[in-house]
């Protein structure tokens, strides 16, 4: 298996070429990362919801080691990377990262929130930091609140900002 700090390093020059084949072929890469990660996380949300997501992203934190604060209450989940691994290790490489790296996240999360009915808020803060915020509702109306706040919102395939 090929380490972790290589791994994101050769994604980001996957995303790099992808994107110089025009963005359909990188929407449809995420898109296809986003159909793998159904495996792992998709029946989590059908029958536990928040609960399910919360779940699933405790054991990442602790899998891929993040620096990161997950706040779960009975109306949406937070997630809060305070440093992100994946990035920082792009950025930590004698290849410029790809500009749009971050974009990935919200390529395979947000088709998946989307498919079971949930709301996704994924403010990246700014390209240059491994730090975002990603806050996921049921209600969408509470979603619309949530992205006034965002300070660099992200779309996904299918879901366009701005």
């Amino acid at each position: 298996m090929i380490p972790s700090d290589h791994f994101t390093r050769f994604y980001n020059e996957i995303f790099k070429f992808l994107e110089s084949q025009g963005e359909e072929a990188l929407e449809a890469y995420w898109l296809a990362i986003s159909k793998n990660q159904e495996r792992h996380i998709l029946e989590l949300i059908q029958t536990q919801g928040l609960a399910g997501m919360y779940e699933y992203w405790s054991h990442i934190k602790i899998e891929e080691n993040c620096d990161m604060d997950l706040d779960f209450n009975e109306d949406r989940l937070e997630l809060r990377m305070n440093v992100c691994p994946s990035l920082s290790k792009v950025m930590d490489n004698d290849a410029a990262p790809m500009e749009r790296y971050c974009d990935h996240c919200a390529g395979w999360i947000g088709p998946i929130m989307d498919k079971t009915g949930y709301h996704m808020v994924y403010d990246v803060i700014d390209r240059t930091k491994p730090q975002c915020v990603t806050r996921i509702f049921k209600d969408p109306d509470k979603a619309r609140e949530a992205e006034k706040d965002a300070k660099l919102l992200m779309g996904w395939p299918g879901h366009k900002v701005g």
